[in-house]
């Protein structure tokens, strides 16, 4: 395999092509299984463990498929990092394989550029499906990634140093402007800004990440009220941000850096670097948490979620390639494989399809089909169902090597 490009500088590209490699199955089991969790909510779950209070299997499983209220994390709130830090480990491979191709940095930036403002506007897209009008907003996972993309692209065509200069930055720059933005004060309406009356407020340094009273939704107040809406906006219900691209931004940073070390590797695994990092990056997470520095809050991206999760994603990461890769075990990761070379498919799939399947159920089955194993696990069946016809259309498409790029 040739020599990978990572220190040169874009004038040196052409010099050096890079040629293109096999797909690493270890990063399409992972992106499968990131997506897959996002599909899995059609289970359910918090219904079924509704339906037997005090089962603590169904409990457990309700708790990980589920966003905690604030600070901490499931296995849920891995999804939107683990997505993310992804499509900064994809990039080397796409670098290199459309420079392979006869790719040019001009084009190349223009279709960065172009991906970027079709990440937005599906974002907007989904979800104004069910709005009176187009529903501008800008938190969700697609939108998020759309708008930090041009500048993760042009990361990729600098040298590693610059990587990490950038995540300081970002990571030092938006921690201190949020600390610098004044918290409110005793008379303050938090009920007027959707925060609940029994919510647990922070005090000291960590009060500037409190919930729809922070630098991020002083922002949007502004921002989102510059586009037509059905009343004025005032806060997000459950506290989620425009600003949060920025930190997300580093989540694919931290993406990028993992990319780059595969490829550099290959077709080793750089295990004992991946696995430092994961540790190092979960350690300064809990570190800057509880010490009360900045708060671990996946909901408003805070700098120490970014470190967070950016750990937990490069220890998945070191999982699935020492499962796959160092120790060859490939087949049972095929369905994940099917899900996660279409991830933009499955993503659109499980947002526009899922109220037709299950209506198509209930018309052409009976409204009581899945009640088999009783009225309490219905939701689960039903799901498990539901689940079964997203992976099917996957899974068709990529017999016939239809795969949705963006």
């Amino acid at each position: 395999m040739a020599t990978v490009i990572q220190s040169d500088p874009v004038s040196q590209q052409s010099k050096r092509v890079p040629q293109p490699v096999a797909r690493n199955v270890a990063v399409d089991t992972y992106r499968g299984f990131v997506m897959f969790l996002m599909m899995a909510e059609v289970l359910q779950l918090s219904r079924v463990a509704a339906a037997f209070p005090g089962n603590w299997f169904w409990s457990f499983l309700a708790l990980n498929q589920t966003h905690v209220a604030w600070a901490g994390c499931s296995l849920h709130d891995t999804i939107q990092p683990g997505f993310s830090f992804l499509v900064g480990v994809a990039l080397p491979y796409s670098i290199a394989s459309r420079l392979a191709k006869g790719g040019t940095f001009g084009k190349m930036f223009g279709h960065a550029l172009w991906r970027s403002l079709l990440l937005v506007a599906l974002g907007v897209f989904l979800r104004s499906m069910h709005s009176t009008q187009t529903y501008f907003t800008f938190e969700d996972t697609l939108s998020q990634i759309g708008l930090g993309y041009p500048f993760l692209f042009l990361l990729g065509f600098r040298p590693p140093r610059w990587q990490w200069i950038a995540l300081t930055v970002i990571l030092t720059g938006y921690w201190l402007a949020w600390a610098l933005y004044p918290v409110p004060g005793p008379g303050f309406k938090w009920q007027a800004v959707s925060v609940p009356p029994d919510w647990h407020h922070y005090s000291g340094l960590a009060a500037h990440w409190d919930k729809n009273a922070n630098l991020g939704n002083a922002f949007d107040q502004w921002f989102l009220n510059l586009f037509p809406r059905v009343r004025p906006f005032v806060a997000n219900d459950g506290g989620y941000l425009t600003l949060s691209f920025i930190p997300t931004l580093g989540t694919m940073i931290l993406g990028l850096v993992a990319g780059r070390w595969l490829r550099a590797a290959s077709p080793r695994i750089p295990m004992k670097r991946l696995l430092l990092a994961g540790v190092i990056g979960i350690a300064a997470g809990l570190l800057l948490h509880f010490t009360g520095i900045c708060p671990v809050v996946k909901r408003i991206w805070t700098p120490s979620w970014t470190l967070f999760s950016g750990g937990v994603c490069f220890l998945f990461l070191a999982g699935f390639s020492w499962i796959v890769d160092v120790k060859g075990y490939r087949k049972w990761a095929f369905p994940l494989v099917v899900i996660g070379m279409n991830s933009i498919a499955a993503y659109m799939i499980a947002h526009l399809f899922e109220r037709f399947i299950v209506d198509s159920f209930r018309i052409n089955l009976g409204p009581h089909a899945f009640q088999i194993f009783g009225a309490g696990l219905e939701p689960f069946v039903q799901g498990t169902a539901v689940l079964l016809v997203f992976w099917v259309i996957l899974f068709w498409m990529y017999r016939r090597k239809l795969f949705l790029r963006v």
